[in-house]
């Protein structure tokens, strides 16, 4: 067992309390992490303002940091793999996978440092113009304060942490109580990259407290998130006129046509519902398969879905390993039981052992049900029969949330038509709901949020555009 303690200027520091970190499959200790006091929260904030404010970073050594911070994690690989996969129960491939991805979302972050830019503005195209010129330029916004959650707790935290930083902002980050040890690692590797202390800051708490604290702290500027719709309202509402980037919650759904390729489509869903054992944002949730198709596909999703191994998420071969929290394996339980209790079928799965439960496959589910209503964020995925593509269209669209969706056909007029009219951030073709690319413009619309990640993009959110005009006398 070791000690994960808060990170506030540059220092270890103890907090006022503590609270465990449990392996999520075993249920040993990991570490005693240290929880933030009210005063805590307010220094780290303080000496991220001042730091920002009297330590500027050139583009070019914001660049020269982040690189460095890649090849650290390069570097690190396994240590960083095995902490994920103890401290969120993820499987080694889901574990690799964070890790090899991480990567990218830091060098993107250094290359995007050396690209902010404005535009030329022809001021004088006006009337009475004609000696003045005007120019844009974007400038950081000072304190970014990143809240972050379990299911992706290295990469998510750079996808917030290293766009501030490449933007020339300071950071304090509040992790997940769930995983704040990979959380801390990034700020040993960063400080080990050569960032001037105070540039990243770090407490840990409950967000009852430690998370309304930073709420209520008017020296930060914006505030980026990842987590429930619920607990998003919430800071929109708290924050005011401070700008935001909220990255909320989804009820995936994935369409498969009749004129889909199954050998393409079918391991993609089945990884898209199961990976990190369902609880990913984007995970497939509803799949809305065409009639023709309907038994074929099912029939070999439910066979290469039985064949999967379930359990140890530290075995080489393992698929699904624990959720984060045995009571969340409890509830997936709970979900699925109504479900079958009203007449859905689980072809496979539907079965708990501690806080591992098994990839569940369902049909004959109705939309009343909690595991087509709610977000389930486990390894369940429920089937529905569809006609025309209007009616998946519809179906999909059916619900609050917008983050993603994805669409199998072989049809380039299918595929467009569905990518016009579905109401997400993002629609994949030939991909699922859960096809993400670090690089690309990443987040939704209606109750799933709104702001963009990904390096270019989160910068973008995350700087301030300037204008400039000169006159000439």
């Amino acid at each position: 067992m070791t000690d994960c303690k808060l990170f506030i200027a540059g220092e270890w520091v103890d907090g006022t309390g503590t609270f465990p970190v449990k392996d999520k499959y075993t249920g040993t200790v990991l570490a005693t992490a240290a929880k933030a006091s009210r005063e805590q929260v307010r220094r780290a904030v303080a000496v991220a303002n001042d730091v920002f404010r009297k330590t500027p970073l050139d583009p070019y050594r914001r660049y020269e940091i982040l690189a460095k911070a890649a090849d650290i994690v390069k570097a690190r690989s396994k240590e960083l793999m095995d902490i994920i996969s103890a401290e969120s129960g993820f499987t080694l491939a889901d574990g690799q996978m964070e890790v090899t991805r991480s990567i990218q979302t830091l060098l993107n972050s250094a290359e995007e440092a050396k690209r902010i830019h404005g535009d030329i503005v022809p001021i004088d195209a006006a009337p009475g113009q004609a000696n003045r010129f005007g120019f844009t330029v974007r400038v950081p916004l000072g304190v970014v304060c990143a809240i972050t959650p379990f299911n992706a707790p290295l990469n998510t935290v750079l996808h917030k942490v290293a766009p501030a930083l490449a933007a020339g902002n300071t950071v304090v980050l509040k992790p997940a109580s769930y995983t704040p040890i990979t959380a801390a690692k990034v700020c040993e590797i960063f400080a080990e990259s050569g960032l001037p202390s105070g540039y990243l800051n770090m407490v840990m708490g409950g967000g009852g407290d430690v998370g309304m604290w930073l709420l209520e702290d008017p020296d930060i500027r914006f505030y980026t998130f990842t987590g429930s719709t619920a607990v998003g309202r919430v800071i929109q509402a708290k924050v005011g006129l401070r700008r935001t980037a909220l990255e909320l919650g989804n009820i995936s759904a994935t369409i498969v046509c009749e004129d889909a390729d199954l050998a393409w489509a079918v391991p993609r869903c089945m990884n898209a519902g199961f990976r990190k054992a369902g609880q990913v944002c984007t995970s497939v949730q509803r799949l809305y398969v065409q009639d023709g198709i309907l038994k074929k596909f099912v029939d070999q999703l439910a066979d290469a879905t039985s064949k999967a191994k379930v359990g140890d998420p530290k075995k080489a071969d393992t698929l699904v390993g624990p959720l984060i929290d045995l009571k969340e394996a409890e509830r997936a339980e709970t979900w699925v039981g109504e479900a079958v209790n009203g007449g859905a079928k689980a072809l496979t799965g539907n079965r708990r052992e501690g806080a591992v439960f098994h990839p569940t496959i369902l049909t004959n589910v109705k939309q009343e049900m909690r595991v087509m209503c709610d977000e389930v964020f486990a390894p369940v995925i429920s089937i529905l029969p569809y006609g025309t593509l209007d009616e998946a269209i519809e179906r999909v669209n059916a619900t609050p949330y917008g983050l993603a969706a994805g669409i199998f056909t072989s049809n380039l007029k299918t595929a467009l038509t569905a990518a016009k009219r579905i109401e997400c951030g993002t629609v994949h073709i030939n991909e699922t709901s859960s096809s993400r690319v670090d690089l690309m413009p990443y987040g939704g619309m209606k109750d799933s949020g709104f702001g963009r990640e990904g390096p270019k993009y989160s910068i973008r959110e995350m700087t301030e555009e300037k204008m400039i005009t000169v006159s000439l006398p």
